[in-house]
């Protein structure tokens, strides 16, 4: 077999290949944060729709969608919530309690749930709960990671870590 030379250095093929294989690796299989961009809809005329959506992981491992929105209605008012949905037929939210929120500094805040303003022609599915959080947002230090505790009907509460780049996003909503 033929050597390969570099600038006059000897290389070796499969000492290169394993260290290209072992970048892959660490890119692909590197978690990344959950970041997302906020998006602007306007859902009719004078009626402003900004909001963030993150996926999520419980303590159990199952996965959660949380979205972050503003909505901006055309006399001027406007609300911030936080809907939380998780994997229909297995979560039950309790909606006569508050979302929990907890900063890694021990901060407990809460926020009310408005579940039932989601729609008024057909009841909330179970897996999915909102929350009012415009009061909360502006307590929060986006550089503190957060732990929503959300309350269950059925079992334990399910715990929700969330990052320091969601909590950006989401009061970027708000403040839009």
């Amino acid at each position: 077999m033929n050597s390969i030379y570099f600038n006059e250095s000897k290389i070796r093929p499969m000492r290169w290949l394993l260290a290209a294989w072992i970048c892959i690796l660490l890119v692909v299989c590197s978690p990344l944060p959950a970041f997302a961009a906020v998006a602007q809809i306007e859902e009719y005329p004078g009626q402003m729709l900004y909001q963030s959506r993150q996926k999520l992981r419980d303590q159990t491992g199952n996965s959660w969608q949380a979205i972050a929105f503003k909505r901006i209605h055309p006399e001027g008012s406007s609300i911030v919530s936080l809907r939380l949905v998780g994997f229909p037929s297995r979560v039950e939210f309790d909606r006569t309690q508050p979302l929990t929120l907890t900063t890694s500094m021990g901060q407990t805040l809460t926020a009310k749930d408005i579940s039932s303003e989601i729609s008024h022609d057909t009841p909330t599915p179970a897996n999915v709960a909102e929350y009012d959080i415009k009061s909360v947002l502006p307590q929060l230090q986006a550089e503190i990671p957060l732990h929503l505790t959300l309350p269950m009907l059925t079992g334990s509460p399910i715990e929700l870590q969330i990052p320091s780049t969601a909590i950006q996003e989401w009061q970027a909503v708000s403040a839009r």
